[in-house]
C-alpha cells in the first residue's frame, strides 16, 4: 500500500513538472517572438541627450531648450507618420519605407528653433542635439534598420 502511494506521488510530481515545463516553454517562445515595448520618456531623453552634448553646446543650450528641440523633433516625426496614433501594442504597418535624413531634420529644427524662442548661436548645436536624440532612439530600441546607400 505504501509502495502504491509513493508511486502515485512520484507520477503526480512528474505530471505537475511536465505541465509546468510545457507552460513555461510555450510562454517563453511567445514572449521571445514579440519585440520588447519601446517606451519613450521625454525627461530621460533630455538627460540622455544633454549628457552627450559637447561642452560648448552644453554651455549654449539649457535643458528647457534641449527639451523643446526634442519635442519639435517628435512633432516632425509625427508629420512623417513615424509615431503611432495610440500608445498600444500593435504590429507596425509601414506600407512604404520612411528614411530619416539627418540633414533635413537639422534644417527643420534650425527653422523651428526661433519659433520656439530658442536662440541658436552655433548651428552645430542642432547637429549635436539631433545626433544625441537619434542615439537615444537607438538605445531604447526605437530605430529600424539603416537604409542602403544609394
Amino acid at each position: 500500500m505504501a509502495g502504491i502511494t509513493l508511486l502515485l506521488a512520484v507520477v503526480a510530481a512528474v505530471a505537475v513538472f511536465a505541465i509546468a515545463a510545457g507552460t513555461i516553454g510555450r510562454e517563453a517562445r511567445r514572449l521571445d517572438a514579440l519585440a520588447p515595448r519601446v517606451v519613450y520618456q521625454i525627461d530621460q531623453a533630455v538627460q540622455f541627450v544633454a549628457d552627450r552634448l559637447p561642452e560648448g553646446t552644453q554651455a549654449r543650450l539649457t535643458f528647457d531648450e534641449v527639451e523643446n528641440l526634442l519635442r519639435e523633433h517628435l512633432n516632425w516625426m509625427a508629420t512623417k507618420g513615424l509615431q503611432p496614433e495610440r500608445p498600444v501594442d500593435q504590429v507596425q504597418n509601414i506600407s512604404e519605407p520612411v528614411v530619416v535624413d539627418e540633414d533635413t531634420l537639422t534644417a527643420h529644427l534650425l527653422a523651428r528653433a526661433s519659433d520656439r524662442g530658442i536662440e541658436i548661436i552655433d548651428d552645430v548645436d542642432i547637429v549635436h542635439v539631433v545626433e544625441g536624440h537619434l542615439a537615444y532612439f537607438a538605445a531604447i530600441g526605437a530605430v529600424g534598420p539603416h537604409a542602403d546607400s544609394v
